[in-house]
């Protein structure tokens, strides 16, 4: 809307670089490791690269798991505790890890870096690039654990079953995404696999709230990010319990002329609870509730509402949907079995070397 005043301006920051000392040591332990593996921001790097081995989503063992395992140097670049505990990956203490970032290690139990190289990421990593030698050294372990992560991934590529597998809506959601696309996910089970299984072309394009981690975030995120992308397509991907918590916002998006999609993971309950529960309790209680007809509700705010029947109707209606130029939502029945499954699979996994 129009203002009155003009845009705040603040002086530029110069650049600090790391020291050479820092530079040589951290060179030198990434020279000498057999099995160094990378820690790093998602967006830094494609998941299509050879090098990527995907996010760390789900915080309990995974495929990924075996390659700290092996690791015998983590070279954690512009990495923040607060994103992905320290303990989950090093809980011995006993890899030797590389801190590159523009601030100090903020150090933990598990976080005691052996060289810090504190200063602009972009110098260091090529003054580091100039001095490490990686010549003669076989390939690190962790690379062999690319095919099996993306044998994992593509299995649910022809998955029928119904409910839909939480994999097999996300493996689709991906399909009919453009790289440049926006999606942003609320908090509960489906966030975990989320953060598992939707994979980015471009920084900022999936947008998931960690920390505090707040229920009913997906809705007004969507509304936001249309508004600053108005000609992207934006999804809002959310369980039926943080979809109830700010559905009344979809009449604000209405109002505004952000057309974006919902897809609402609909297990009658609060999923990622009920998980927990049964992981460390072997029951659950007190975690399912009913829900309207979300169809209906939908149309009664002068959306479009549709409901998938099976795995078949799943990428028409995403894009029946996303051709809108009104908000629309997406009543999609989840198989959360998968969740117990997954943490027994993940139990057994054993890595080789």
């Amino acid at each position: 809307m129009p203002v009155v005043g003009e845009p705040l301006t603040t002086g530029a920051i110069e650049k600090t670089y790391a020291s050479f000392h820092s530079i040589e040591k951290a060179a030198i332990a990434i020279s000498e490791a057999k099995n160094p593996l990378i820690l790093v921001g998602k967006g830094v790097i494609p998941f299509t690269h050879p090098l990527a081995l995907w996010a760390v989503g789900l915080q309990q063992r995974d495929y990924i798991s075996c390659g700290f395992d092996q690791a015998d140097l983590i070279i954690a670049v512009g990495y923040d505790l607060i994103e992905y505990s320290p303990k989950k990956w090093n809980p011995k203490a006993d890899i030797p890890i590389v801190h590159i970032s523009v601030t100090p290690a903020e150090i933990d139990s598990s976080y005691s870096p052996m060289a810090e190289v504190v200063g602009d990421i972009s110098d260091s990593l090529q003054e580091i690039l100039y001095r490490a030698d990686r010549a003669g050294k076989p390939e690190p372990y962790a690379l062999e654990l690319r095919a099996e992560i993306r044998a994992d991934y593509a299995q649910y590529e022809h998955d029928d079953g119904f409910p839909i597998k939480p994999q097999k809506l996300i493996y689709d959601l991906r399909q009919v995404m453009a790289p440049d696309d926006i999606v942003i996910s609320d908090v509960g089970a489906h966030k975990m696999w989320m953060a598992r299984h939707y994979h980015c072309h471009r920084p900022n394009t999936c947008i998931i709230s960690n920390g505090f981690a707040a229920m009913g975030i997906a809705i007004p995120g969507a509304i936001a990010a249309k508004l600053v992308h108005p000609n992207q397509k934006v999804v809002a991907v959310t369980g039926d319990g943080g979809f109830m918590m700010n559905c009344q916002e979809l009449e604000t998006a209405l109002r505004i002329g952000t057309a974006f999609v919902t897809i609402i993971f609909n297990d009658g309950g609060y999923g990622l609870i009920e998980w927990k529960q049964e992981n460390q309790f072997g029951h659950s209680s007190f975690i399912k509730f009913s829900n309207p007809d979300f169809v209906k509700f939908a149309e009664s705010m002068g959306l479009k509402g549709y409901r998938i029947e099976s795995c078949a109707d799943l990428i028409p209606t995403l894009k029946e949907a996303l051709a809108q130029d009104v908000p629309a939502v997406i009543d999609c029945p989840i198989d959360y079995r998968e969740n117990l499954r997954f943490t027994q699979r993940a139990g057994d996994l054993t890595c080789t070397i």
